[in-house]
């Protein structure tokens, strides 16, 4: 078993960690509390961390799996990974498969959404439902807007100053917060503390926006197989990655879904708001 950092808060995250075997190394996870399953499917550069106040919520009553993808969190950091969220996803269908779940709720944000929902797509019948916080699932290649970041920070300038700098979780992340203030120190910490050569998935990311355009592509395709799946999309206002334009899409195609709009948040809703979201997951019941 694997050493917890000294750098972790073990108040914040009480949780025991459990590892999976990928072929490009060990996949870290955690698994608390009992029932239906829901299953927290973070971006970049989140971890299982991201979603510890939501799970303290909730799992008396569900259980609460987080995961990390390879290269976040206390996952393995190899330098030979392809860090793309086609093989991320890839992984955590492994990793999903291997736990034989069903009646899954997801709780997708950022990449986590694509990555995530690849699942429920492939498998709607092991699928109960799925909470959308700030994120997408089809191309932007013909959004200038993704088009300006991705170049910027999926290139060499971007890599160079994630890597040598940190420059998406100490910069990025600070920006898509609502409110900063409740960015801590001591919460912060817990996405800084990486090493300057384990920091390629925070870098293929950004470039992954427009570079996986067609696998977007063909999950958007394969969208109706969420009818009915789509039961609760939790927004922040003040996200500068997603923003109205991608809520308005989500409303449009699953006009049944129940929407919580945080207008004085940002990007990480489990972060920002986890009481709120887990009452209104809590709220969603046996539907």
């Amino acid at each position: 078993m694997k050493q917890k950092p000294t750098w972790l808060d073990e108040n914040e995250f009480p949780f025991k960690s459990h590892y999976f075997s990928t072929p490009h190394g060990e996949m870290h996870y955690i698994d608390e509390g009992a029932g239906d399953p829901i299953v927290f499917v973070p971006g970049n550069p989140s971890w299982s961390f991201e979603a510890r106040n939501v799970i303290k919520a909730l799992s008396g009553t569900f259980r609460c799996i987080a995961v990390d993808h390879i290269g976040f969190g206390f996952s393995d950091k190899p330098q030979d990974f392809s860090y793309t969220p086609k093989d991320h996803a890839a992984n955590l269908e492994a990793l999903l498969d291997s736990l034989k779940l069903e009646r899954i709720t997801f709780v997708v944000g950022d990449w986590g959404g694509p990555i995530g929902l690849a699942y429920a797509l492939k498998h709607p019948e092991r699928t109960k439902s799925a909470v959308i916080t700030n994120t997408f699932l089809w191309s932007v290649k013909n959004d200038w807007y993704y088009q300006m970041f991705s170049k910027f920070m999926g290139g060499a300038l971007g890599g160079w100053l994630i890597r040598n700098k940190n420059f998406f979780a100490q910069n990025v992340m600070t920006m898509a917060y609502g409110d900063k203030a409740k960015l801590t120190p001591s919460i912060h910490k817990h996405y800084l503390n990486t090493d300057p050569n384990e920091r390629k998935g925070h870098w293929v990311f950004p470039g992954q926006i427009i570079g996986a355009s067609d696998w977007l592509a063909s999950l958007w395709e394969k969208r109706a197989a969420l009818n009915g799946k789509v039961k609760l999309i939790a927004w922040g206002g003040k996200d500068i990655a997603f923003r109205e334009k991608q809520l308005q899409t989500w409303m449009a195609e699953f006009p049944q879904a129940r929407v919580i709009r945080f207008p004085e948040s940002g990007h990480y809703i489990t972060e920002e708001n986890p009481i709120e979201l887990a009452e209104a997951i809590r709220g969603l019941g046996g539907k």
